[in-house]
């Protein structure tokens, strides 16, 4: 394996767009529809401040992908990125791949030139085997439980 990390490009759009397809039909028994996918996905390209997408790819072929949302912190000011749509290809998981995106992204906060002021998520509760992977790599479930109305 040589898998590689780097910020999604608008080439990858279609595969990032299966990739959700796949996570909502796998996670939550959800039938997305395509062609709405296809255009959030090239909306965050077409708008970057919506957000930013991520991939790992082995030889070149994308295996997993994450959107991040950036979320201002007048607490630290600072931006707060928040990770969502995580997806790895099956054959890919338990090697570290999420792993790998992770520590991309941390790489990035610490940065002594960012503005960025860390990394937030959210999954499902009944998801054990995430937040095993999430608690593994130190993040906290202590401080915050989330709340949401959505249309």
């Amino acid at each position: 394996m040589s898998i590689k990390t780097r910020v999604g490009l608008l080439f990858d759009a279609d595969t990032i767009a299966d990739f959700q397809i796949k996570m909502a039909l796998e996670t939550e028994n959800l039938k997305l529809d395509p062609e709405t996918v296809g255009k959030g996905v090239l909306a965050v390209f077409d708008s970057p401040e919506k957000g930013k997408y991520f991939v790992a790819e082995d030889n070149g072929n994308v295996i997993a992908c994450l959107l991040t949302i950036p979320e201002w912190s007048d607490w630290r000011n600072g931006t707060v990125l928040w990770i969502h749509s995580v997806y790895v290809l099956p054959e890919y998981r338990s090697q570290g791949v999420f792993k790998m995106l992770y520590q991309y992204l941390v790489d990035i906060v610490n940065n002594p030139e960012s503005e960025l002021r860390g990394l937030r998520l959210y999954v499902d509760k009944t998801n054990e085997k995430a937040q095993k992977v999430y608690e593994k790599l130190g993040m906290s479930a202590e401080h915050y439980h989330l709340y949401e109305w959505l249309k």
